[in-house]
Protein backbone atom coordinates (compact mmCIF):
# COMPACT_ATOMS: atom_id res chain seq x y z
CA UNK A 1 0.00 0.00 0.00
CA UNK A 2 0.95 3.58 -0.61
CA UNK A 3 1.61 5.70 2.13
CA UNK A 4 1.31 9.59 1.54
CA UNK A 5 1.98 11.34 5.30
CA UNK A 6 0.73 10.58 8.43
CA UNK A 7 -2.77 12.75 8.80
CA UNK A 8 -4.97 10.57 10.37
CA UNK A 9 -2.90 9.90 13.24
CA UNK A 10 -3.92 13.90 14.37
CA UNK A 11 -7.36 13.73 12.65
CA UNK A 12 -8.89 10.25 13.88
CA UNK A 13 -7.15 11.06 17.28
CA UNK A 14 -5.08 7.97 16.77
CA UNK A 15 -3.18 5.22 13.78
CA UNK A 16 -5.88 3.53 12.36
CA UNK A 17 -5.05 0.21 10.72
CA UNK A 18 -5.13 0.72 7.01
CA UNK A 19 -6.79 -2.10 5.15
CA UNK A 20 -6.66 -1.39 1.65
CA UNK A 21 -5.59 1.95 -0.32
CA UNK A 22 -6.48 2.95 -3.88
CA UNK A 23 -4.53 5.59 -5.83
CA UNK A 24 -6.44 7.19 -8.85
CA UNK A 25 -4.34 10.09 -10.58
CA UNK A 26 -6.36 12.70 -12.62
CA UNK A 27 -4.69 15.75 -13.85
CA UNK A 28 -3.41 18.19 -11.32
CA UNK A 29 -5.16 16.12 -8.16
CA UNK A 30 -4.50 12.61 -6.66
CA UNK A 31 -6.99 10.84 -4.78
CA UNK A 32 -6.47 8.72 -1.85
CA UNK A 33 -9.35 5.75 -0.98
CA UNK A 34 -8.07 4.22 2.12
CA UNK A 35 -10.07 1.38 4.12
CA UNK A 36 -9.48 1.67 7.67
CA UNK A 37 -10.56 -0.34 10.96
CA UNK A 38 -11.44 1.13 14.35
CA UNK A 39 -10.13 -0.30 17.43
CA UNK A 40 -13.57 -2.48 17.38
CA UNK A 41 -12.60 -3.93 13.91
CA UNK A 42 -15.64 -2.10 12.25
CA UNK A 43 -14.58 -0.26 9.05
CA UNK A 44 -14.91 3.32 7.40
CA UNK A 45 -13.67 5.05 3.93
CA UNK A 46 -11.31 7.56 3.91
CA UNK A 47 -11.33 9.68 -0.20
CA UNK A 48 -8.60 12.68 -0.21
CA UNK A 49 -8.15 14.55 -2.80
CA UNK A 50 -5.01 16.77 -3.03
CA UNK A 51 -4.55 19.00 -5.37
CA UNK A 52 -1.42 20.40 -6.60
CA UNK A 53 -0.17 23.77 -6.83
CA UNK A 54 2.27 26.46 -7.19
CA UNK A 55 2.58 29.47 -5.69
CA UNK A 56 4.11 32.81 -7.65
CA UNK A 57 7.95 31.70 -6.80
CA UNK A 58 7.59 28.15 -8.49
CA UNK A 59 7.25 26.70 -4.92
CA UNK A 60 4.72 23.74 -4.85
CA UNK A 61 1.82 22.59 -2.44
CA UNK A 62 -0.79 20.44 -1.76
CA UNK A 63 -4.34 21.00 -0.61
CA UNK A 64 -5.97 17.75 1.11
CA UNK A 65 -9.44 17.85 1.09
CA UNK A 66 -10.73 14.70 2.81
CA UNK A 67 -14.37 12.92 3.11
CA UNK A 68 -15.09 10.34 6.15
CA UNK A 69 -17.71 7.17 4.71
CA UNK A 70 -19.22 5.61 7.29
CA UNK A 71 -20.79 1.86 6.19
CA UNK A 72 -24.29 3.33 7.51
CA UNK A 73 -23.68 5.99 4.57
CA UNK A 74 -22.18 3.58 1.79
CA UNK A 75 -25.60 2.79 -0.20
CA UNK A 76 -27.31 6.06 0.08
CA UNK A 77 -23.67 8.17 -0.91
CA UNK A 78 -23.34 5.38 -3.89
CA UNK A 79 -27.12 6.62 -4.67
CA UNK A 80 -26.18 9.98 -4.86
CA UNK A 81 -22.74 9.92 -6.31
CA UNK A 82 -24.27 7.85 -9.60
CA UNK A 83 -27.59 10.25 -10.20
CA UNK A 84 -24.60 13.10 -9.53
CA UNK A 85 -22.41 11.75 -12.21
CA UNK A 86 -25.80 10.70 -14.59
CA UNK A 87 -26.61 14.11 -14.70
CA UNK A 88 -23.33 15.94 -14.95
CA UNK A 89 -23.26 13.11 -18.55
CA UNK A 90 -26.33 14.91 -19.52
CA UNK A 91 -25.74 17.84 -19.28
CA UNK A 92 -22.54 17.30 -21.26
CA UNK A 93 -25.26 16.54 -24.27
CA UNK A 94 -26.75 19.21 -23.58
CA UNK A 95 -29.46 17.71 -21.81
CA UNK A 96 -29.96 19.86 -18.45
CA UNK A 97 -31.99 18.63 -15.54
CA UNK A 98 -35.98 20.34 -15.51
Amino acid sequence: MERYGNDDFTETGGDREEVYSKVVKAGKRTYFMDVRATRNNDYYLTITESKKSYDELGNVSFSKHKLFLYKEDFEKFKEGLEEAIVVVKNALEGKLPE
